[in-house]
């Protein structure tokens, strides 16, 4: 059986962190992600999860009572947002920057011709692409 001929109705993006309040500005007051869910204290685990626009995907970003790891990723791992409107993608990144956010150099130079990248606060690399993607 293959995926394609089953519907897949949600798809959600999990990630822990133990910068939950610099991770959540980034998202949320950077990116301009939407909270749609949080959760407290389950077995350890707390959470938020971040709705991507017009889409049934989202972001989860969880905590453990206990602290974790988070091993920075490589600076190839990304989260790519397709933004096809160059004005309204230029606008998001003066937003980021207004904000403490600088563009960084992508590792591979594909992403740089019509992109701009961008750090998150453990390390994760997001992309904000001028094209309407694939």
């Amino acid at each position: 059986m293959k995926l394609k001929n089953n519907k897949v109705t949600q798809i959600r993006i999990a990630r822990p962190t133990d910068k939950m309040t610099d991770i959540l500005r980034f998202y949320q007051e950077g990116i301009g992600l939407e909270k749609i869910g949080t959760f407290s204290d389950h077995e350890g685990y707390s959470g938020v999860m971040l709705q991507l626009p017009d889409t049934s995907c989202h972001l989860e970003f969880t905590e453990h009572l206990e602290g974790s790891p988070c091993p920075a990723p490589t600076k190839d791992n990304l989260l790519v947002f397709y933004i096809p409107d160059a004005n309204n993608r230029d606008k998001l990144v003066d937003h980021m920057q207004k904000l403490g956010y600088h563009p960084v150099t992508p590792e591979n130079p594909y992403w740089q011709e019509k992109g701009i990248t961008f750090e998150d606060p453990d390390g994760w690399r997001v992309v904000l692409m001028n094209t309407p993607g694939i």
